[in-house]
């Protein structure tokens, strides 16, 4: 009696271990299951972002996350505190005078980086205080201050007997860099000092910012016919299209609801935009093009550097404070 009833106690046992057995089968075949899904999923997450990144040249994820970074850290200073504006400004052609200094150095060009960034920086109280006048003394100081340097660094043996070095040509690299990214980005800080003048720099930023998205999804989409393709081969006239009718969209609108100003008031600070946007990013392309680089260079994932994502930006800034000027300052 004892034997059956222990017979019957250990086929139970039996039962529930192979039970057991199964449900811990079926639960590992269920998490394997997730697992290969997950990894193919993240395979495809992969493709999709090289397919990406080969059509348009940027890693898109990490764009976009440092887009959103630099696009608030630039909204609260504009909305907030105008003051601050000066130092993100400040941040910005640091940075972006030092990489382009670099990157020209890289190419033979004998750039003084420390005057050079010295002599950005420099412009952005002047601009910020004193107006245009301001910008333009202390652009013409910074210019004298790199030539100078640029000189008595000439003095020293190893550059004055080197005859692969061209003093023309490194004075006349250093001014553009300071031409190219503290007096164009000095108009910024002008107009945003300037009276109502932060809606206007925010609007004129919020057009470019669009007419990039414009063309890039536009492109991405429908890209065929190649804009300037020895230049930049990935811009194309569809993009280009979509960058015309999304920056005029939001010109109209922001010229109503932010500006306060006549719908075709929107159209020409649009219109502006989307001519010197265009110039900036195909000059940018032009000048890597020449110093045979992809990117100016790799601070920013995703951007390359600073000057790869103000290329658009600071050819802009002039053409939206002449049109500040003539409508938002009457």
């Amino acid at each position: 009696m004892a034997d059956g009833t222990n017979d019957d106690a250990s086929t139970a046992t039996d039962r529930i271990r192979r039970k057991a057995r199964t449900a811990r089968d079926e639960v590992e075949g269920r998490i394997h299951e997730v697992e290969e899904r997950i990894h193919d999923i993240e395979a495809r997450a992969r493709e999709m972002d090289a397919r990406i990144e080969k059509r348009v040249g940027r890693n898109l994820p990490k764009a976009l996350l440092f887009g959103l970074i630099l696009g608030f850290s630039l909204l609260f200073s504009l909305i907030f505190v105008t003051e601050l504006f000066m130092l993100f400004g400040a941040a910005l052609v640091v940075f972006t005078s030092y990489e382009l200094a670099s990157a020209l150095r890289f190419a033979g060009r004998d750039v003084p980086r420390i005057p050079v960034v010295i002599a950005a920086v420099g412009v952005i109280a002047p601009a910020y205080y004193f107006g245009a006048a301001g910008l333009w003394w202390a652009f013409l100081a910074g210019a004298a201050l790199v030539t100078v340097w640029r000189l008595v660094e000439q003095l020293r043996p190893s550059l004055r007997n080197d005859p692969a070095v061209s003093l023309p040509t490194d004075l006349a690299a250093g001014i553009f860099v300071l031409a190219y990214v503290a007096l164009l980005g000095g108009f910024a800080v002008v107009m945003t000092a300037s009276p109502g003048g932060e809606w206007w720099t925010l609007a004129y930023l919020i057009i470019v910012i669009c007419i990039d998205i414009g063309a890039y999804a536009s492109g991405l989409s429908f890209g065929k016919t190649p804009m300037a393709p020895r230049i930049s081969p990935k811009k194309t006239w569809e993009g280009f299209a979509g960058a015309v009718a999304v920056a005029l969209l939001a010109g109209v609108l922001l010229a109503i609801f932010m500006l306060g100003e006549a719908w075709w008031v929107g159209l020409i600070l649009a219109g502006a935009m989307i001519i010197t946007a265009t110039v900036g990013d195909l000059t940018e392309s032009l000048v890597k093009r020449d110093l045979g680089i992809k990117d100016i260079s790799t601070w920013l994932p995703g951007h390359g550097g600073f000057l790869d994502r103000l290329d658009s930006i600071l050819p802009s800034t002039v053409a939206a404070y002449l049109v500040y000027l003539a409508f938002g300052a009457a």
